[in-house]
């Protein structure tokens, strides 16, 4: 099994991604309130797709609800500190 993450910047974060870890089951999607995750295209553990961030103009704000809702811990999320 491969436990490689796949890292994205997005707003506030750098979101790292572990589909060797992701069901695809969508709880981070449905539960992200800047509808910041979406589906990939990278299959996940059992052959359904995992998730990506990006799917808003905004960006994640790194409130960490993805993160904490995963089942599986298929995602981890680093705050990063905004270049002035």
């Amino acid at each position: 099994m491969d436990y490689s993450s796949i890292r994205f910047e997005s707003g506030k974060a750098a979101i790292y991604i572990f589909p060797g870890l992701c069901k695809g089951c969508g709880l981070c999607i449905e539960k992200c309130p800047v509808n910041n995750l979406g589906w990939s295209k990278v299959l996940g553990v059992f052959g359904t797709p995992s998730v990506e961030p990006g799917h808003n103009e905004k960006g994640c704000r790194a409130c960490t609800l993805c993160e904490n809702i995963c089942p599986d811990c298929a995602i981890y999320i680093e705050k990063v500190k905004l270049k002035n």
